[in-house]
């Protein structure tokens, strides 16, 4: 039977659907709506098997320069519970796509797990290459049976951290690394310190001074404070933000967004006085409690890099996760072009499409010189 496909337009029906299916914070209705403040526009897509729902999609859409017309995108998802029919799903997405927005091609992130995964802890470049030369799963194979292809101009890291954070509090402690527990431990020790949820204008306000404070320090960009304000009022209760105070002074935070299973880290901060406390590293073991006591099961600590801070999340667990990565289906004779250019255009959508226009303009020469932003947490 052909797979139908309809527009959701109830936030309430949206999300409980997320949620039924397993589905992953970025693909609720508030991340939609966020993203619709910055050029993006979001459907919210049923995929039904006569009166069965068998998938759901958030895809958002970017309006690009001519003569690429526009870019779907869909950020971690779909929801499809049954793998067997993640291709027959994502081939109906992509059909409703095309006839309806017309795109360049649809691009998926989504948080499905490699067939290797979860691996070693630290594991090097040769040996994640004779991980990645292994047979693929058949639903993998089927999906590129649909025309779908792997990109290397990823937005949402795949190699990452998910912890199991449903255990109880000794066996969390015993996945972490042994300085890592010592840290956790002082961390809860330490006078006149208090963690919990950021309710005030005012903690926000420290919040975001010591999330500007750490990108300087790291050497990343950051979002403007409006933003970050945006997550809060547009996800409502599945944001949280979960700070660690000194007296009435904040000194480290954890910002997640929530969905039934999953909680996944956006951003985390630490001044120099929550360093020297280690609270960064309490912050951390409490926020993985905290949404344990939601019915929480997994705690994405959102991409590892070769950095200080991916060092840092590493110390929280024994192994690592690697996603399947950016996959891309072309919709547009034009898509090859625009692969060329895709790097640039990925690194400028949060700009606006005036620069987008002017590195179109000579693909060749302007993106030669550049590479994809792998820092990007998220899009």
């Amino acid at each position: 039977m052909t797979l139908s496909v309809a527009l959701c337009t109830d936030q309430t029906e949206w999300d409980e659907l997320v949620d039924a299916a397993g589905g992953h914070p970025l693909q609720l209705w508030g991340w939609g709506e966020l993203k619709s403040r910055y050029e993006w526009t979001a459907d919210r897509l049923v995929v039904r098997d006569g009166d069965r729902i068998v998938g759901s999609a958030q895809v958002l859409h970017r309006k690009l320069p001519q003569p690429f017309r526009s870019l779907s995108y869909i950020p971690r998802g779909p929801q499809v519970q049954d793998e067997a029919r993640r291709a027959e799903v994502l081939d109906a997405l992509a059909g409703w796509v095309k006839r309806e927005r017309q795109p360049i091609a649809l691009s998926i992130e989504p948080d499905w797990e490699a067939g290797y995964s979860p691996m070693p802890k630290g594991t090097d470049d040769e040996a994640l290459a004779q991980l990645q030369s292994q047979p693929a799963p058949q639903w993998l194979k089927d999906i590129a049976a649909k025309a779908f292809s792997p990109s290397e101009n990823t937005g949402l890291i795949p190699r990452t951290l998910v912890v199991d954070c449903s255990q109880d509090d000794d066996a969390l402690m015993k996945g972490l690394g042994s300085s890592a527990r010592q840290n956790v431990r002082k961390s809860f020790k330490a006078e006149n310190v208090r963690f919990g949820l950021v309710e005030t204008d005012e903690d926000l306000a420290q919040v975001l001074a010591i999330n500007n404070e750490t990108a300087r320090r790291a050497g990343f960009a950051v979002h403007s404070d409006d933003y970050h304000r945006g997550i809060r009022d547009l996800m409502g209760e599945r944001s949280q933000l979960i700070a660690a105070w000194e007296g009435d002074q904040v000194v480290a935070f954890v910002w997640l967004v929530v969905s039934a299973t999953t909680a996944f880290e956006l951003y985390g901060g630490v001044n120099e006085r929550g360093m020297k406390l280690r609270l960064n590293y309490g912050l951390k073991f409490h926020a993985m409690k905290h949404v344990r006591e939601q019915g929480v099961s997994r705690y994405d600590f959102n991409g590892l890099l070769n950095d200080g801070i991916s060092d840092f999340k590493r110390q929280f667990a024994k192994h690592e996760n690697m996603l399947i990565g950016t996959w891309d289906r072309p919709l547009s004779p034009l898509y090859p072009a625009f692969a060329k250019a895709l790097p640039k255009v990925r690194t400028v959508l949060k700009k606006g499409v005036p620069q987008v226009k002017s590195a179109v303009k000579d693909p060749k020469g302007t993106f030669a010189k550049l590479r994809p932003n792998k820092s990007e947490q998220e899009k």
